[in-house]
């Protein structure tokens, strides 16, 4: 088998009359990413050939030993079909909705041809899978989604893939802040997967989600439109735009520009811009919470292809240091929050005293670091106090 780079396709071993089937394809890939030094090669393989064939894992432990027709490959899409019976969206629907699920014009194709050949060409499908998987594009980016706090988020190159480390910040904002009255901003939102995840699980009704990158703001408000329960009146709000006109591909009856907080009880907002300058000025909130990028430059380089090269680096460079953006984060959070408020900031998990010096350089109080599950440092939290002396 030929090793292959990212424009190529490889093409399974065939030899001694041996016939293809679901499971062969799935040990060649899994082969394929071994050698291109995927970590999970044999993962990766699985979940990439049940998205191609449209398969669950009990349609494909009955068809994985069937012989596969040579040219119209009958038999895996008769399998294909059932899979589809049973409820199994697979990574069309996602990849439709979020366009290109990985990098160039490849990956663009890739995704025509999902949609354009319907029940043929699958075994090519996932050999081009497999191939984009072994150019080290990360397995999120090329299914075009990634769940996080059970909710199904589309993700593409535009932003960075959630993570379960983030879960943290999530589910300690929602343990603590349990008023759903109270105003929520999200900096740096990327995906939208904070925001979202706290609307929908905590049932806030003003919710706030910024970020400068006007690709990453159109990915949350495709997932916002998808995840957010009906009542929800999602608000696009341009920031530094010429002509003040939406980049979001703003949709008719579901999104609207400039919504007033007496025009709906449930409103979204997007607003692009750098930190808190793509904000109205007279805008305050009760609960601020950022996964702002985080890793000093020198480190970058030294990341997974995966990270290094095909997730955006305005999401991962936090300059010299990693520190920039909590730098100014702190020092301007206090004039945004209301009294009592509270600013949640996942960190590094060596930046906590850094940080935690930084909130209270800044006049917050009640300065606490909170662990992840494998015990390292992951969030900072600290309060505005109630009189601001």
């Amino acid at each position: 088998m030929q090793r292959c780079s990212g424009g190529e396709t490889y093409t399974p071993q065939s030899s001694r009359g041996e016939a293809v089937t679901l499971r062969r394809l799935e040990m060649e890939g899994a082969d394929e990413l071994a050698r291109a030094g995927v970590e999970e090669a044999r993962l990766d393989a699985h979940r990439l050939l049940l998205e191609a064939f449209g398969l669950d894992e009990t349609h494909y432990l009955l068809e994985r030993m069937r012989p596969m027709a040579d040219d119209t490959e009958t038999e895996a899409d008769d399998a294909a079909a059932k899979g589809a019976a049973a409820g199994t969206a697979g990574v069309r629907e996602c990849a439709e909705k979020c366009g290109a699920a990985a990098r160039g014009a490849a990956a663009g194709e890739m995704n025509s041809r999902r949609t354009d050949a319907g029940r043929s060409g699958r075994t090519s499908l996932y050999r081009e899978m497999i191939s984009h998987r072994a150019a080290r594009i990360p397995l999120q980016q090329i299914l075009g989604q990634q769940e996080f706090m059970g909710l199904l988020f589309q993700v593409n190159e535009h932003v960075l893939i959630p993570r379960q480390d983030t879960e943290t910040l999530a589910e300690l904002v929602l343990a603590e802040q349990k008023d759903a009255s109270k105003k929520v901003l999200d900096l740096c939102t990327g995906s939208g997967c904070i925001a979202i995840s706290l609307a929908v699980k905590g049932s806030y009704t003003d919710v706030t989600a910024a970020d400068l990158s006007a690709e990453a703001l159109a990915v949350a408000e495709q997932n916002a439109g998808t995840l957010l329960p009906a009542g929800w009146r999602i608000c696009v709000f341009p920031s530094n735009i010429p002509g003040g006109a939406s980049p979001y591909g703003v949709s008719d009856g579901i999104s609207g520009v400039g919504c007033s907080d007496s025009e709906d009880s449930r409103v979204f907002r997007l607003c692009r811009g750098d930190l808190f300058s793509a904000l109205p000025q007279d805008s305050r909130y009760d609960v601020i919470v950022s996964n702002p990028p985080y890793i000093p430059s020198s480190v970058i380089e030294g990341l997974q292809p995966e990270v290094r090269d095909h997730e955006p680096r305005m999401a991962l460079d936090g300059e010299e240091d990693g520190l920039a953006f909590y730098r100014r984060i702190a020092a301007q959070a206090p004039d945004w929050l209301n009294p009592g408020g509270a600013v949640y900031l996942e960190i590094g998990c060596d930046q906590a005293e850094a940080v935690r010096e930084l909130l209270a350089a800044a006049g917050l109080i009640d300065i606490e670091v909170f662990k992840d599950l494998p015990g390292l440092d992951r969030v900072v939290r600290a309060f505005r106090p109630n009189e601001r002396g």
